[in-house]
């Protein structure tokens, strides 16, 4: 898989590689030619006394050493290269994928997974590029010319240093049977880690609130563990590896010595090809050590390319259409016919039977208990999840069959949870709409009711707004969520709950500003207070997943129960419920 997998992402830097190859034939020839150049010297110049000889041949092992230097720098100025483009579309094609998910992957692999296949994951795959185009090219080549060259000069004793191959090999085969498993739970307490960390740093204020510091500090410390035992193994098997190849190469120079001091004794060795062959040891021990850097690496970059091939081959569950309809619609009318939605393996549908209208310049509500489904059918209307039954239809045309960014021009959405992004006020709002001018800006502020909290800032537009908007309130971030979707003047408005961080005052003056502002378009409003609603065109009550009740306000309070508990949960409408059953 791993061979595949570099294959296929390194495909369009075939050139470079190729060239990167041909710079390392060149530096591992020069390395191979040294030996030689050495046992001439010995053989010719110094045994018999001819300086002239040594000279020359000194020159030429000169020129080819900074021949060597001169293609080593520019095979790894290359190297890099590669492996960095390798790791920026790696990124790219992880964060693309990512992007396209529904809400249903992404919950399925998690945040802090994500998170790590995107960054850790796909670093450890851009370093095996590295290591394989800097040192594995190489060492091959080093490998193979040292033997035949040692071959070369001498059979028998050449034939000691296959026997050195052979061991060295089965040595690295054996580690590496041993680290794949142990990288791979390496990187899984890795997760586990980002996971803890990301719950302990966003919940804080929830841990010291309920005194749970200790709690927490012991939740860390025994995945701080479970990372900590594979990590040491790790490290026990790449501190000990060397020291079995330097016994080994060890106990093969003393062989090659005493056999080749015998031979050159009786006058079948030459004294320079014992240098040399006692030089093409040192160069094989040495790329079988450069060896192990890479097939370690490998081990773990296995690992780590499983899990980045995953993320790669998973396909959405909200597939875009083959066909999409481009046209954006301008009607704005909302149409699920009989929708029913059910997780994977859940028992029963979370919706089920829903038959909902909502036409331009209608307010139409939805309110119901705590896990009756509110939050999921705004889901389904803006097809972060597909329908399991039935459809969901804007203008007559299935959602499914509509270009996803017409879509998300159309529809216009505001979360339950405002989140707003590190950057400024500014940036913010035209998040929302690119090319806004500050003129709408403050147009958009004022109909939120949050002109004076911005203008009351330092610098205004300008102000700083930190990550996830943590130096806003609550209702501040809610004010900001909605201006940055009225700047985007859609056809549909959707909102989730987001009134819930304001008090009293700040939501009528907010509501009748939104009256005029969004006059014409369609609204579909999910809220728990009876204040939000009660002159809302028509009301939808969900219980359990299913339509329970549809009318206004005042039939819905007369006639059915579900809506009349909503009202008696919330004390200060119990005065008006008591009016509007006293009517009948």
């Amino acid at each position: 898989m791993l061979t595949g997998f570099l294959r296929t992402h390194l495909r369009p830097y075939r050139g470079p590689i190729t060239a990167l190859v041909l710079l390392q034939v060149v530096q591992t020839i020069s390395i191979l030619l040294l030996p030689t150049l050495n046992a001439l010297i010995i053989d010719n110049g110094i045994v018999k006394g001819d300086a002239g000889y040594i000279v020359r041949i000194g020159s030429v092992m000169g020129g080819v050493t900074l021949v060597q230097v001169t293609v080593a720098i520019a095979a790894e100025r290359l190297g890099s290269r590669v492996s960095a483009a390798l790791g920026r579309d790696l990124r790219s094609a992880v964060f693309r994928r990512v992007l396209g998910f529904s809400a249903r992957e992404v919950g399925q692999f998690g945040t802090p997974s994500l998170i790590t296949r995107t960054v850790n994951d796909v670093k450890q795959a851009q370093t095996l590029a590295l290591t394989t185009f800097d040192i594995a090219v190489s060492t091959l080549i080093l490998s193979v010319g040292g033997l035949t060259m040692a071959l070369v000069q001498d059979l028998q004793l050449g034939l000691l240093l296959v026997g050195l191959f052979v061991v060295i090999a089965v040595c690295i085969g054996i580690m590496v049977a041993r680290l794949y498993p142990l990288y791979d739970r390496m990187q899984q307490g890795i997760d586990k880690i980002n996971r803890i960390l990301r719950e302990q740093i966003t919940g804080v204020r929830v841990v010291r609130a309920f005194v749970q510091d200790a709690h927490e500090r012991a939740r860390f410390a025994r995945t701080n563990s479970e990372l900590y035992v594979p990590s040491l193994r790790i490290g026990r098997l790449m501190g000990s590896f060397p020291a079995v190849v330097l016994v080994v190469m060890n106990g093969f120079m003393v062989g090659l010595i005493w056999l080749g001091g015998r031979r050159a004794d009786a006058g079948d060795l030459q004294l320079g090809a014992l240098s040399a062959l006692l030089g093409y040891l040192s160069l094989i021990v040495l790329a079988m050590v450069m060896t192990i850097m890479v097939i370690t690496g490998a081990a773990r970059a296995r690992v780590s390319v499983e899990r980045i091939q995953h993320v790669l081959d998973t396909e959405t569950s909200v597939r875009p259409p083959d066909e999409p309809v481009h046209t954006s619609p301008t009607t704005g009318r909302l149409d699920l016919r009989h929708a029913e939605f059910g997780y994977p393996g859940a028992e029963s549908p979370v919706l089920h039977g829903i038959d909902l209208t909502a036409k331009p310049g209608e307010t139409v509500a939805i309110v119901g208990g705590t896990g009756s489904g509110k939050t999921t059918l705004l889901n389904l209307m803006l097809r972060l999840f597909d329908v399991t039954g039935g459809s969901v239809h804007l203008n007559g045309v299935n959602v499914r069959e509509i270009d996803p960014d017409v879509l998300a021009e159309v529809i216009g959405f505001v979360p339950q949870t405002a989140y707003l992004f590190s950057g400024t006020v500014a940036t913010n709002l035209r998040y929302g709409k690119p090319d806004a001018t500050d003129e709408e800006l403050w147009r958009a502020l004022e109909t939120v009711q949050a002109r004076d909290f911005v203008e009351s800032m330092a610098a205004g537009l300008g102000s700083t707004i930190e990550q996830g908007g943590k130096n806003l309130s609550g209702g501040q971030r809610q004010r900001l969520a909605i201006a940055r979707t009225l700047l985007r003047k859609p056809e549909i408005y959707l909102f989730d709950d987001c009134f819930s961080a304001l008090d009293a005052t700040t939501e009528a003056a907010l509501r009748a500003a939104l009256e005029t502002e969004i006059a014409g378009a369609t609204v579909v409003l999910v809220t728990q207070r009876i204040s939000t609603i009660q002159h809302a065109d028509r009301i939808v009550v969900l219980d359990n997943g299913c339509v329970v009740g549809v009318g206004t306000h005042h039939e819905l309070a007369r006639d059915n129960a579900t809506y009349r508990e909503i009202i008696q949960s919330q004390p200060t409408r119990q005065e008006a419920l008591d009016a509007i059953v006293s009517e009948t």
